[in-house]
């Protein structure tokens, strides 16, 4: 099969470049990085149960962010959440956007499936990143009559994941400007390893102009 005709992801070599999402045939890019310099900051949450829901202009999330994390504005974690702000609201073209920031020790998602929104941002600071699939390794046809996951995916040996610290912007079902399908992925399993994840979930508010 020509590559070319099921490419549906764009790994990004800087910030700006995930607005390479807009693109017709691309539903998912990612950012790949090292977060080392923040490993100070992220060992700090996971010592505590944080979950944060805020919603509205990067200020007012910001501020509830401060009110909530226990970190600084100086915290280089928190310069980095702003940063990822700034860039999805570019994006997005959203004047309003919604934050979640929570350590997870749960199986969240354990089913692959589509986001009914337009663009979503994720962020795992800490542990298993999100699992997706390129478009050549979905049975789109089973996603739509809720099958299981082992119906779903084509090949499980063909799974791709997001590496720890990647910034990714994926497009859901509601996106408005072409007929590209919807990324499908969900949450990596970590209850049995017993595993803790530091996960930043941004969305929009408005539809796409």
């Amino acid at each position: 099969m020509n590559e070319a005709l099921v490419k549906n992801w764009f790994y990004a070599d800087t910030i700006e470049s995930l607005y390479k999402i807009h693109q017709e045939d691309i539903n998912i890019v990612l950012f790949n990085r090292n977060i080392d310099a923040l490993k100070t900051d992220i060992d700090d949450v996971l010592t505590r149960q944080v979950k944060i829901n805020a919603y509205g202009t990067i200020d007012n999330i910001m501020k509830e962010l401060i009110d909530q994390c226990e970190l600084s504005y100086s915290s280089l974690l928190i310069k980095d959440i702003k940063n990822q702000l700034i860039s999805f609201k570019q994006i997005s073209q959203s004047e309003t956007l919604r934050l979640f920031l929570a350590t997870v020790e749960t199986d969240m998602c354990k089913k692959f499936h589509i986001d009914v929104n337009d663009l979503r941002m994720l962020c795992t600071y800490s542990g298993s990143g999100t699992l997706w699939l390129t478009e050549d390794n979905v049975n789109r046809e089973a996603l739509k009559n809720f099958a299981d996951n082992a119906t779903i995916v084509i090949d499980e040996n063909n799974i791709q994941q997001a590496e720890t610290g990647t910034v990714i912007i994926l497009k859901g079902s509601t996106y408005p400007k072409y007929q590209t399908k919807a990324i499908v992925h969900r949450s990596p399993t970590i209850e049995n390893k017993e595993e803790k994840r530091l996960l930043l979930r941004i969305d929009t508010s408005e539809f796409l102009k």
